[in-house]
């Protein structure tokens, strides 16, 4: 090991505290990242598979009743690929275990099952059959609130008749990641709202709607632009009561998580800087510090033929093992801590799968970040250092000022000794 070397690590020894204490703080920071961007990609990925799978629409509808004709013109729009009707109503529940009803939300599909805009993810259970109008399958959220597992039986007011339902699956729907029930909702109750998918024929049955939909949902080609086919479906569903077409932007599931996704987005970048940016005064202080206190070191490092670069380099090797650490530390603790804090998230956003996966990229922009905040943070005094003639250096650094203190000035430091008068001349 070379002379200046075992002077670093001798260096690290002495001031072993304050390199714990940068040490900590760039851990954090770190840490703070690596959790938080781990979380932001898997939401992020996971969204775009699960809308891509089970082909999320892009512009939606509700009407009062129009009859089906109606979709086959929605259909020669120019830019509509598909489009699914559907019969959705909110209907009173009867659920074992509740004081008073829920509200369940009844959303028509097909009688036999085949590839569907907003279709459903089946978790557990399988796809009610056909001729069997009283099996339905219920959101997963739901099903988890109330204990309710396939075989169990729920009451539900339809059109005025109480109507016994069999849950034989429970299910996912790209529709209803954020199961909250309209847009004066914030949180979701889980207790007393759930979706509940039915066959088309029951639904159409019971509410009168043989022929008929009152909710629309559209998928766009890729050259498609939204607001032309918004305006097209307006005119075609106006005489039918629709209170206007709206793109996925405004779809209250995917705002509430497209909305979570982006603030995770900015804090996995503002909060983790906040951190860094102390790390880099701390290493600063330390640095500047450490120059003017070993001035007379580096006039004899330089006096027997150290170059600028070499003395630089050895105080740089000191700030990256500072902060080498705390960098370690960040990323082992970053991905391990932003597993639960990703599970945390599906507590409230319900996907078939959130894939929590390390990522290489997020790691080394860690790592790229680390270095970044000791160069920030030793930078002026590397230059203060390679920049000092020996001679200069060998006399002690002058003071750059000196101006009466205010207790000076208002006669105070009589009354403090010598010891205290250097502590608040040094604070002030």
């Amino acid at each position: 090991m070379t002379i200046l070397n075992r002077k670093v690590f001798r260096e690290l020894a002495r001031m072993r505290g304050q390199v714990i204490a940068i040490t900590l703080v760039m851990a954090c920071g770190i840490m703070v990242y690596v959790s938080s961007r781990h979380t932001y990609i898997a939401l992020l990925e996971s969204q775009e598979s699960y809308y891509t799978s089970y082909r999320f629409a892009d512009v939606f509808a509700g009407i009062k009743r129009a009859p089906a004709p109606v979709a086959e013109r929605i259909a020669r729009i120019p830019g509509v690929s598909s489009v699914r009707t559907r019969i959705v109503m909110d209907v009173n529940l009867d659920v074992p275990g509740l004081d008073e009803p829920a509200i369940g939300r009844l959303v028509s599909m097909p009688d036999v099952r085949r590839p569907v805009l907003n279709d459903i993810a089946i978790q557990e259970g399988r796809y009610p059959a056909v001729g069997r109008p009283e099996e339905v399958i219920i959101s997963e959220a739901f099903a988890l609130a109330n204990g309710l597992v396939p075989d169990a039986w729920i009451g539900a007011v339809i059109n005025g008749r109480r109507k016994a339902l069999r849950v034989v699956g429970i299910g996912l729907s790209p529709e209803y990641v954020y199961e909250v029930q309209g847009s004066g909702s914030i949180f979701p109750d889980n207790l007393r709202f759930g979706v509940i998918w039915m066959s088309r024929d029951a639904l159409g049955a019971a509410f009168d709607m043989e022929g008929g939909f009152n909710d629309l949902a559209v998928a766009l080609s890729p050259e498609a632009r939204e607001r032309d086919v918004i305006d097209r479906m307006d005119l075609i569903l106006e005489p039918y009561g629709s209170a206007g077409a709206y793109g996925r932007g405004s779809q209250i599931s995917h705002k509430f998580l497209s909305d979570e996704i982006l603030g995770l987005s900015v804090s996995s970048n503002v909060t983790p800087a906040i951190f860094l940016g102390i790390a880099a005064i701390l290493l600063h202080i330390v640095f500047s510090r450490m120059v003017r206190a070993q001035r007379d070191q580096i006039a004899i490092m330089k006096a027997f033929g150290y170059r600028n670069l070499s003395i630089g380099w050895h105080y740089l090797k000191f700030a990256f093992l500072a902060v080498s650490g705390g960098t370690v530390l960040g990323i082992v603790g970053g991905f391990w801590i932003g597993r639960p804090l990703t599970g945390m998230y599906q507590a409230y956003y319900r996907f078939p799968d959130l894939v929590y996966e390390l990522h290489v990229d997020v790691i080394t922009i860690a790592a790229v970040i680390s270095v970044s905040a000791a160069l920030a943070g030793t930078l002026h005094a590397l230059r203060a250092a390679m920049a000092l003639p020996p001679a200069e250096a060998m006399r002690p650094e002058s003071p750059p000022h000196f101006r009466p203190l205010a207790m000076e000035r208002l006669g105070l430091h009589r009354m403090l000794s010598p010891v205290w008068r250097m502590i608040f001349r040094n604070m002030e």
